[in-house]
């Protein structure tokens, strides 16, 4: 007989299903909370870590894109050039914005009055992106057409230019304010093109370092784009790896002053700010030298000179101390103690030529402006001081009488204890190869330690140089440690007549002859008689 169920029993099961449900619901709900809980902590770590997320980078990239989409429409804006110029002096006007708030909120919570630099009418809050009362885009207030192109062009270009004069220190922001829009000018003349860039600029923020950081990198993409546009433009960029391994092999130290007499857009500054902030427990001391008496430049070219400003400044340094002014034009005797430097990393110009008058500033003269260069970087080096100079491989070579002179002073005046190779493609649209001397001040070559990098595979503007391709030189370079690759000679064993640094890898046996242009022009014309004889052969037969 089948055992009875009552009603209460029935209900019972019931209530203790329920319960099992609810239970379980609460455990899922529990489980999920902490998850989302776990996840939001997860993003204001990598917050706080400097790993951007990646919402937040695609947006930036768009509205680069979008800047770019619209200064395509414009007939003045051509090149990858134009674009990153037009970019920064916008870019840079926001920052300055954003600047001012942040003073003004500080004086606020100390009970201080904020003295802000620009006047109200040319602040960005009021003649590119007005607002509403409740923090929206003010659409009646915000000029727009041939009334925004006006204002840019008349008052406001001049209005910043005027700054020069009235800085009261060539190291104030002020002065840079000044100093940058009197080299650029506005390209954009679309009023309408320019008020979607400006809608598009507006939406980017960089109040927070970790903000700045993002944008810093995105800068730099640009910048990088421009280096690869052409021949032009690769003046402006040096590939970052290669400055980041010159970085590290160099060393700079919190309390010395590191230069680059031709900085371009400001790299190798860059580079060593971020190396010095990684690699120091910094106080508050010495985050005010690093802002204000650490990093040095000058740079010739006006638009390089701009780029270098806000490269800095999105990187964290708020009045970049780079002078626009041509580095070559200072005569080598007027250099003092005072004027010298503890650290000099640099990429002079390939190629390039200098007047005659310039070349009466340098005791070896010559029209090669990167030999030029070198003479200044080691005249203004301290005693003591190292280098880190990137220059055409060929100088290891030339038999001509500057170039044999130069070698000689590097030699004698200077330890040159470490050569990197580099190899083709390193520099796009360069067409050059080029090596890295390094050397300290003060004491004669004895030993010089040679890395020829082989990264395995061709460089180009597709398969760039990276920082993976240069760990093997770094690694080695602290114990001038001999491979494949590496190798060391004694100085005694060099010419001393000609003073032939020629890359020669002993431990593979082979030789990299760097000729010197007459030897290859002779063998060009050699090779041409050949060909012309070869050609009168075959007429005669037929």
């Amino acid at each position: 007989m089948a055992p009875t169920i009552t009603k209460s029993a029935i209900q019972s099961k019931k209530s203790a299903k329920r319960k099992k449900a609810q239970t379980e619901q609460k455990w899922r709900d529990t489980a999920s909370e902490e998850s989302g809980r776990a996840k939001s902590v997860a993003r204001i770590k990598a917050s706080r870590n400097g790993n951007a997320t990646d919402s937040r980078m695609s947006n930036f990239e768009q509205a680069f894109r979008n800047i770019d989409d619209v200064l395509r429409k414009e007939a003045g804006c051509t090149t990858e050039l134009d674009y990153t110029e037009q970019t920064s002096w916008l870019l840079f006007l926001k920052y300055l914005d954003g600047l001012e708030q942040d003073r003004a909120d500080e004086a606020a919570l100390d009970g201080r009055k904020y003295n802000y630099i620009l006047d109200k009418p040319y602040r960005w809050e009021s003649w590119a992106a007005p607002k509403t009362a409740d923090g929206k885009p003010d659409h009646n207030q915000a000029m727009v057409g041939d009334d925004l192109r006006d204002f840019v062009n008349q008052k406001l270009f001049p209005y910043l230019h005027g700054f020069k004069e009235r800085a009261s220190g060539s190291n104030t922001i002020e002065y840079k304010i000044g100093e940058i829009f009197g080299e650029i000018k506005n390209k954009i003349q679309s009023g309408y093109n320019l008020r979607e860039i400006i809608e598009h600029v507006d939406e980017l923020r960089f109040r927070s370092q970790q903000e700045k950081h993002e944008l810093s990198h995105l800068y730099e993409a640009k910048i990088r784009n421009m280096g690869n546009a052409g021949r032009n433009g690769g003046e402006y960029y040096t590939p970052r790896p290669l400055i980041r391994a010159i970085v590290q092999v160099v060393k700079p130290q919190i309390g010395e002053r590191i230069y680059d007499g031709a900085c371009g857009s400001a790299g190798f500054l860059c580079e060593s700010f971020d190396y010095l902030k990684a690699n120091s427990k910094l106080t508050t001391q010495n985050l005010v030298t690093l802002q204000t008496k650490t990093f040095y430049g000058k740079e010739k070219k006006s638009l390089a000179y701009v780029i270098a400003i806000m490269n800095m400044i999105l990187h964290g340094i708020e009045a970049p101390n780079v002078i626009h002014t041509n580095t070559l034009s200072e005569n080598l005797a007027d250099i003092q103690d005072k004027d010298r430097y503890d650290v000099v990393m640099a990429n002079p110009p390939f190629g390039g030529s200098e007047r005659k008058e310039v070349q009466q500033n340098f005791p070896i003269r010559t029209s090669e402006t990167a030999f030029l260069f070198l003479q200044h970087f080691i005249k203004i080096l301290k005693a003591g001081g190292r280098a880190g100079i990137v220059i055409k491989n060929t100088f290891l070579s030339n038999t001509d009488n500057a170039s044999v002179s130069l070698r000689k002073v590097l030699m004698e005046s200077c330890n040159l204890h470490t050569v990197l190779d580099c190899p083709a493609g390193t520099f796009q649209g360069a067409g050059v190869r080029t090596v890295v001397l390094f050397f300290e001040k003060g004491t004669p070559t004895r030993n010089i330690w040679f890395y020829q990098l082989e990264p395995g595979r061709t460089l180009g503007k597709t398969n760039p140089l990276g920082d993976a391709d240069l760990v093997d030189f770094v690694k080695l370079q602290k114990i001038d440690g001999n491979s494949q690759k590496s190798w060391s000679i004694d100085a005694k064993s060099i010419d001393q007549t000609t003073f032939d640094l020629s890359v020669r890898n002993l431990n593979r046996g082979e030789e990299i002859a760097h000729r010197s242009p007459d030897v290859i022009m002779d063998e060009i014309a050699a090779l041409d008689e050949e060909s012309i004889e070869v050609l009168r052969n075959i007429k005669s037969l037929l």
